[in-house]
């Protein structure tokens, strides 16, 4: 059988001190090169801190946690940061510099292919413009290129980082609610756009979805969470109403279609 990427036995993970109670308990999962996998699971239920730990940015309490077959936090930070640059985090509020031009904020994921005097004279003159318009028009962003940050809507902002994460060089892309932000349009094309991606490079993709009918129809396997432990780990197929029911039985899922993009923020307005 081919090694997993990731494979992790009864792991626990704690934001805090010892005796708070674990953010994720009991985690067993193991994810295979080339696999597309949709986290879905009630608001507080781990589906963040599973993909978190999954970048190896938390330090499990207890448990087997393999990455690319090997411990993440057995090795200096050196090569863990090496490690890092296999895999690529976009989070539901992306962390971009406000003032920065969105071509910039792009181009950022070449910075571990880059010296630093190549990095350094991108941030005056972007050093491939053409591959950033090419990652932003994926997204049906082509035209905010050289906007800047903080003049993009939420939804515009969430795109921007996954057009990033074309121009990145992982092998694990993990995104977290990435349709949060987008209308069923471009929530489709969001989903497509990744999933061909990551068909392409060959990359394991795992992404988390309030949205539990564009999971069930985009993805092939299943990872259910519920208050920092596994529901179920399942093809589609085998997902039935009653589980579904089962997992938001204390939550009401959210409805079918995602929220239209806010407002763009005004000028002067910091990225959350």
């Amino acid at each position: 059988m081919q090694q997993p990427l990731y494979e992790l036995r009864g792991l626990t993970v704690r934001h805090v001190a010892a005796g708070r109670a674990a953010a994720l308990e009991q985690i067993d999962l193991r994810l295979a090169a080339g696999e597309q996998v949709a986290v879905i699971g009630p608001s507080g239920a781990g589906k963040t801190t599973l993909l978190s730990t999954l970048a190896c940015n938390h330090r499990p309490a207890a448990g087997v946690f393999s990455a690319f077959g090997t411990d993440p936090w057995a090795l200096d930070n050196r090569t863990r940061h090496q490690l890092r640059a296999r895999l690529f985090l976009a989070p539901q509020t992306p962390p971009l510099p406000p003032r920065q031009r969105v071509v910039t904020a792009v181009l950022a994921a070449r910075l571990p292919q880059w010296s630093l005097w190549r990095a350094a004279a991108s941030l005056f003159k972007p050093a491939d413009p053409e591959a950033a318009f090419r990652a932003l028009a994926r997204f049906n962003l082509g035209d905010k290129l050289y906007s800047r940050v903080d003049r993009l809507s939420g939804g515009e902002r969430q795109r921007c980082a996954l057009a990033r994460m074309l121009l990145s060089e992982a092998q694990v892309l993990l995104v977290d609610e990435p349709l949060s932000a987008l209308d069923p349009a471009l929530s489709q094309l969001t989903l497509t756009t990744l999933q061909q991606e990551a068909a392409r490079r060959q990359a394991a993709l795992v992404c988390s979805l309030h949205q539990v009918d564009l999971a069930l129809a985009h993805f092939p396997r299943i990872v259910a969470m519920k208050q920092g432990r596994i529901a179920f780990d399942l093809p589609r197929a085998q997902v039935t109403d009653a589980m579904i029911a089962e997992l938001y039985r204390d939550e009401m899922p959210p409805a079918n279609a995602p929220q239209t993009e806010p407002p763009a923020i005004v000028a002067g307005a910091t990225c959350l």
